[in-house]
């Protein structure tokens, strides 16, 4: 499936609020004062910066955007189930990310 198609699907799901968030990610955000407003912002202008159709537990991506206040996010969430999973969200920040959306090479 087409990336831009994906995105249009996630932004729907997340607009009319039908999302699940995992434990994992309700950890990660609260770990790294992240709320549902932001996540939501920064899916509403994101891109998907790496697609895993064929991931183990189901296709999923990972997603940058931005928040109200220009912080950046990362969400990884589900691709093609009815309701919208959020399995974590986090700041990239180094030593793992060069910038938001470079990864540093292992």
């Amino acid at each position: 499936m087409d990336v831009d198609v994906i995105l249009a699907r996630i932004r729907v799901q997340a607009a009319e609020r039908a999302i699940r968030i995992t434990d994992h990610a309700r950890e990660e955000m609260e770990e790294e004062s992240i709320t549902l407003a932001e996540v939501l912002v920064a899916i509403a202008n994101g891109q998907i910066i790496e697609n895993y159709p064929d991931h183990k537990r189901g296709s999923c991506c990972l997603l940058y955007g931005l928040t109200a206040r220009k912080r950046p996010l990362h969400v990884v969430c589900t691709t093609s189930l009815p309701q919208l999973v959020i399995i974590t969200a986090y700041v990239p920040v180094p030593p793992k990310w060069i910038g938001p959306t470079e990864r540093r090479a292992i």
